[in-house]
């Protein structure tokens, strides 16, 4: 952790079960066309605002923060730059429902990814460390 980042930090964490379209759809549907990249983008960030009503109702960081995401994939069949291309939608769903301020320098100082495999469990867990409100 960036060493900014003192004082009375706290963390949370949210899990998104499943996986979320990586670059590769993304890149597919935006060449499909003019709509379908924006589709996409508001069709994962629907599925993880489910998840943030679910467990992070209430949380709203103050600050700069720091988020450490962990890709659990069902295989290894994605390259891992596409997989965590997935970022760019929980980060805004982040945005969209007032967990963090910004995802912009202002409000984030990092994060970190790590990709681990579970065929029975895939899932997408962000652990956001910052001050809360």
């Amino acid at each position: 952790m960036d060493k900014a980042l003192t004082g009375d930090i706290k963390r949370k964490t949210l899990i998104i079960k499943g996986r979320l379209d990586n670059l590769n759809d993304y890149t597919k549907a935006c060449r499909s066309n003019k709509f379908a990249g924006a589709g996409c983008k508001a069709k994962n960030e629907l599925i993880i605002t489910e998840f943030i009503e679910e467990q992070l109702t209430g949380v709203h960081f103050i600050g700069k923060t720091y988020l450490h995401f962990r890709w659990i994939e069902p295989n290894r069949n994605r390259d891992l730059d596409n997989v965590c291309f997935a970022k760019k939608f929980i980060l805004d769903a982040l945005v969209r429902n007032k967990v963090i301020e910004t995802d912009g320098w202002r409000g984030v100082w990092g994060f970190t990814d790590e990709f681990d495999v579970d065929a029975d469990d895939p899932r997408i867990e962000v652990v956001i460390e910052g001050r809360l409100e």
